[in-house]
């Protein structure tokens, strides 16, 4: 589990769990009223598949939200390598209670551990290289938070958070600027006014030309736009270590061996939030 990660999570897994049981739940869990009332349960929560656990805090927090005194004994952590058929928790809880929470449960559950999952696997592929993979904003809606935590808990690294913590010049920011370098004298004297809340300044360029305009202009951070993996080598060499040099479009687990073999300093991929399937869990239920 990453004890360093920036952003904070008690008011997110708060306003996440929230909306998720209101959805869910509603005016009340109609089926769930059929069971009758302070009647207590035991039920596990299994793994179906291998993978990486993540989301223990939101799965938590829906049963505790309708069972203040539900208890979770955890047998695997955040972060922490699963096997198929592992016992991941056992649970007491008012019956009701879980019967309501346990969708909502088990969707975070599912959802984080699929992405720590992916992350995992990207991670692993590059080991032994200087690159560290990274999330991209190509995230669920109302999730970034929850996703980015995941991305960390699977081994990646973690991209801007949003528009507001960071700047990063695209090819219409450019043209819109007046070029590469009137755009990185905007983004000094935008980055100066944000203080703190600006964590770094970074340009994208699309040929070995641009970036050379982006380092002569002093760019510090620079994100290398579908380059092929002899142009990435090319950018390697003429950066010679002045700026980071991030690498993305279009990788795949098959390719980021080869473009973190290069030599650059980051590979981001959307896909870690955006292309991912739900790990199989399961929750069963005892009297």
């Amino acid at each position: 589990m990453p004890t360093d990660f920036p952003y904070p999570l008690a008011d997110e897994i708060s306003r996440n769990v929230a909306a998720a049981l209101a959805e869910d739940i509603g005016a009340g869990d109609l089926s769930a009223s059929l069971i009758p009332p302070e009647r207590r349960v035991f039920a596990s929560v299994l793994s179906r598949e291998a993978g990486v656990l993540c989301g223990t805090a939101w799965f938590e927090r829906c049963l505790s939200e309708l069972d203040p005194q539900a208890v979770v004994d955890w047998q695997a952590s955040d972060g922490e390598r699963i096997s198929a058929n592992q016992l991941l928790c056992k649970i007491t809880a008012d019956a009701r209670a879980l019967l309501a929470a346990e969708r909502s449960a088990l969707n975070f559950l599912q959802l984080l551990s699929a992405v720590a999952s992916k992350a995992r696997r990207y991670a692993d592929a590059i080991t032994g290289t200087r690159a560290e993979v990274v999330d991209t904003r190509k995230t669920l809606p109302g999730l970034r938070i929850a996703q980015k935590f995941a991305v960390r808990c699977g081994g990646g690294g973690n991209h801007r958070l949003a528009l507001w913590d960071a700047i990063l010049f695209k090819e219409n920011h450019i043209i819109a600027a007046g070029g590469i370098v009137a755009a990185l004298e905007a983004a000094a004297t935008v980055a100066r006014a944000a203080g703190e809340r600006c964590r770094f300044v970074q340009i994208e360029v699309e040929n070995l030309d641009e970036l050379e305009s982006a380092l002569a202009a002093g760019a510090a951070m620079i994100l290398l736009d579908n380059f092929s993996l002899d142009m990435l080598r090319a950018a390697v060499r003429l950066n010679a270590g002045r700026a980071l040099l991030e690498a993305s479009g279009n990788v795949t687990l098959e390719t980021i061996r080869a473009i973190a073999e290069t030599g650059v300093d980051r590979i981001s991929v959307g896909a870690l939030t955006k292309d991912v399937k739900a790990l199989d869990l399961s929750m069963r239920f005892s009297v």
